[in-house]
C-alpha cells in the first residue's frame, strides 16, 4: 500500500513518547510508529462501532435536574474508599539499566 507524507503537529510530551517507544517496539521511525498505532487502532475497532455515551446513563426520575448527584457521588465515592484492595504485582517488573560504575 502506498504512503503519504503528511506534517503533524503533536506536543511535546507526546512526541517524546514516541521517540521512546521507537525502540521498544522495534518501529523504524516516528512515522512508522504512528502508521502502526492507527492499523492497531482500526483492527480493534469494529466498522462502525459505537463511541458514544448517550442513551447509557439512567437518570433518578426523582431527581431530574440533578440536584443531590454531588451527595450521591460522594457517597460512592466513599463506599468505593472503603473496599479492601488487593495489590500483587504478576511478574517481575522489568526497569531499565542504571549507568555502569567504571571500575579504576
Amino acid at each position: 500500500m502506498a504512503k503519504l507524507a503528511i506534517s503533524v503537529t503533536l506536543q511535546d510530551d507526546n512526541l517524546n513518547w514516541l521517540r521512546a517507544r521507537l525502540g521498544a517496539v522495534g518501529a523504524r521511525s516516528v512515522s512508522d510508529l504512528l502508521d502502526r498505532i492507527i492499523a492497531d487502532a482500526r483492527k480493534a475497532a469494529p466498522s462502525g462501532a459505537v463511541r458514544s455515551v448517550v442513551g447509557t446513563v439512567d437518570i433518578d426520575s426523582s431527581d431530574p435536574l440533578l440536584t443531590r448527584a454531588d451527595e450521591a457521588l460522594r457517597g460512592m465515592f466513599d463506599v468505593s474508599l472503603g473496599r479492601p484492595m488487593l495489590v500483587k504485582e504478576e511478574s517481575r517488573a522489568v526497569y531499565g539499566r542504571g549507568a555502569r560504575k567504571r571500575r579504576g
